[in-house]
């Protein structure tokens, strides 16, 4: 006799695939945001800020402290002037890497920058929409920068970015231009820092090309806070919000544009860097599988190099 357990675990399997085909059918445009998202304050609703805003920055990080030491450093190196910031990670403890590092930052005091170190269970980290979520409901900031911890800050970024901000209503923003890495493989110099070395950190920065970009993908989106608050990230989708047992891909960066009914705002902002990686650690699976993944990851960024290069 059949395992009446196994038999719902697979309708339930079933029943997520087809809930997120339909998400990525809809946010593609076909179906009206309205219908999912009725608390998207219309532009006179929200505040245009003036003066010294304060922007929250959210990234995640699980097994990437390698990367995570090159953004938390570009705070330290090129301290904000303009605008305060509230720098929060959310990571698990498990993470040993990570969770040592972000200790010898809290010790770090710098003008202008908040540490706030955010612990959650592995399996809320594995969906990163539930971290941005929490912080975009809760958050005091007048804008959040929803980030992932390959993204650095050089010099002129922040302070610029505040200038761009004076008196916007717009809903969602974006670096026009952002610096990146081709693809490295996982033995390159750039991605083996030594995490215990003195902070702050920074990378070769000509080893990075200049690419522009055409909407608010995940790593650059620049939400007003007053949307944030009304809507969330997603929150609006509770499949986008449920805890999963693996690291899951970001399907819901292209959810979120669509439930804000805009591909957003291009703003001249400088100093946007972003270290690109072929080995997704985060990820497990069989071996072949990874390997297929990684080509066709290469195969897509050439094509899309190709398309933004200026």
């Amino acid at each position: 006799m059949a395992d009446p357990r196994t038999s719902r675990n697979r309708t339930g399997h079933w029943q997520e695939r087809i809930t997120g085909l339909f998400l990525k059918f809809a946010a593609s445009g076909w179906i009206s945001p309205r219908l999912f998202e009725p608390d998207l304050p219309p532009p006179e609703l929200r505040a245009a800020r003036r003066g010294r805003l304060t922007l929250e920055i959210v990234s995640h990080c699980w097994q990437y402290a390698q990367l995570l030491i090159y953004q938390l450093s570009s705070l330290v190196r090129y301290p904000p002037q303009q605008l305060d910031v509230i720098m929060t990670v959310y990571y698990n403890e498990e993470d040993v890497d990570t969770h040592k590092l972000l200790k010898r930052f809290a010790a770090l005091s710098v003008n202008g920058v908040q540490w706030n170190w955010c612990a959650i269970p592995q399996s809320s980290l594995f969906r990163r929409a539930i971290g941005r979520n929490h912080t975009a409901l809760h958050s005091t900031a007048d804008w959040i920068w929803f980030t992932d911890c390959d993204l650095m800050f050089a010099e002129g970024c922040l302070d610029t970015l505040a200038e761009r901000l004076q008196g916007s209503r717009d809903a969602l923003c974006f670096p026009q231009v952002e610096h990146v890495t081709s693809l490295l493989p996982a033995e390159h110099p750039m991605l083996n820092p030594d995490i215990d070395s003195t902070l702050p950190l920074c990378p070769d920065l000509t080893a990075f090309a200049e690419y522009r970009r055409t909407r608010a993908t995940g790593p650059l989106q620049i939400t007003h806070g007053d949307v944030a608050r009304a809507c969330g990230y997603c929150n609006a989708l509770p499949y986008y919000q449920k805890p999963a047992s693996t690291w899951r891909k970001a399907h819901e960066d292209r959810a979120f544009r669509w439930l804000l009914q805009t591909q957003g705002t291009p703003l001249a902002v400088p100093g946007v860097y972003r270290i690109r990686h072929a080995s997704k650690g985060r990820y497990t699976g069989h071996p072949i599988l990874t390997w297929i993944r990684g080509g066709l990851r290469r195969l897509v960024s050439t094509w899309q190099e190709r398309l933004a290069s200026p």
